[in-house]
């Protein structure tokens, strides 16, 4: 572990908040002698939020407070800030140097944006850009279909992801064998507020990720599409923002539940859609574009704050409008009577998400929602 001010590489923390099993840092790690992590709060996201107690930003800063806290511990820091992360990175290199940067790759149509602006910047000043497949187990591009074209029904996608998942798609990174290659920096940076970044605290749980209880996993099936009964694992935020490793929660479930493994290859399969199909604005099949939507702002007012007369709708608008969580059955359900029975344009109702979910996540909300 080096202790001068200058790393030999950075690590670029996004939708990867941990350390353990952390594919794009076990690389950092293994291939550089002072690796220094660092975390971006992009403003180029964060502004376009118009509420103040967003829950998401609450969870984050809290989860970037204890991964700072974790690598303190072994003797790193992490370094945060808050800006466009194009800017950031420029000033970084530009005061140290590094040979690379490493990340885990991020397939929304933003990230890949970003990134690419990124990667030509340090392609011109001679530094290598890493980004390592981690947040998914199949990277978009792994599982097509015989012609090269993406599936565009999930069966086959399935019978595919399932056939090529094997030890080697599900190993771990282990990360805590090469954390004496973290950089040690001469000074402890201090970590920029919630309220710094012009956010509030809410009522989030920001509990460390556990795995699902086997006897969860096995009756997963047959409980999973009741609404009153905890027979999900409601992991999908620790997803969303990496706090937990899809390889570690797939290995632990395979064994259990097939089911829940599939659900797996759903959110794979909607990645795979996303980087495919990236203007997620428009419907995956053209004819459903040319769909006479209603202009019905009042019913679409009251479908928002759960008040339509129908009780289970409601029940879900009014939970996801108070703790930012939705059952994924009353997910589709809620989307499904937004669209089949009022005849309101999908994508308001994607909007509407969007902005409530704690776990949203472009690539399933946009499937989703294009199911409905």
């Amino acid at each position: 572990m080096t202790t001068n001010n200058t790393p030999d590489a950075f690590f670029w923390h996004r939708r990867d908040l941990r350390i353990d099993d952390n594919a794009g840092l076990w690389y950092a790690l293994k291939n550089e002698l002072s690796v220094q992590p660092i975390f971006v709060f992009d403003t180029d996201i964060l502004e376009k939020l118009s509420e103040k107690n967003d829950r998401r930003v609450d969870f984050i800063h809290r989860r970037v407070s204890e991964l700072k806290t974790a690598y303190r511990k072994v003797g790193g820091d992490l370094w945060v800030f808050y800006g466009t992360p194009v800017e950031i990175l420029k000033t970084l290199i530009q005061t140290h140097r590094p040979r690379s940067i490493y990340t885990n790759s991020d397939y929304e149509p933003y990230a890949r944006q970003r990134d690419a602006e990124v990667e030509k910047i340090l392609l011109d000043k001679g530094i290598r850009f890493v980004a390592v497949k981690d947040h998914v187990i199949f990277d978009p591009r792994e599982i097509l279909k015989d012609d090269g074209r993406p599936y565009m029904v999930f069966t086959p996608y399935a019978n595919k992801w399932h056939a090529m998942l094997d030890a080697y798609q599900m190993r771990s990174y282990p990360t805590l064998g090469y954390l004496n290659h973290l950089h040690q920096p001469t000074t402890v940076q201090s970590l920029i507020t919630l309220q710094q970044i012009g956010f509030d605290a809410t009522d989030i749980n920001a509990d460390t990720p556990t795995l699902p209880d086997p006897e969860l996993l096995q009756h997963y099936q047959e409980r999973r599409n009741f609404p009153a009964i905890e027979g999900t694992s409601r992991l999908s935020v620790h997803f969303r923002f990496g706090t937990i490793s899809v390889r570690n929660a797939i290995r632990h479930a395979l064994p259990h539940s097939h089911t829940w493994s599939n659900e797996m290859a759903w959110r794979d399969f909607y990645h795979t859609l996303l980087w495919h199909y990236p203007q997620h604005q428009k419907a995956f099949k053209p004819a459903y574009d040319r769909i006479p939507w209603r202009d019905a702002p009042e019913e679409f007012e009251r479908w928002c704050s759960g008040n339509t007369g129908y009780a289970l709708v409601d029940a879900g608008m009014r939970e996801l409008n108070a703790t930012g969580f939705m059952h994924n059955r009353v997910r589709m359900l809620t989307a499904s009577f937004l669209t089949k029975h009022l005849l309101i344009d999908w994508r308001w109702g994607e909007d509407y998400f969007a902005k409530k979910l704690i776990d949203f996540d472009l690539a399933a909300n946009n499937g989703g929602w294009q199911w409905a």
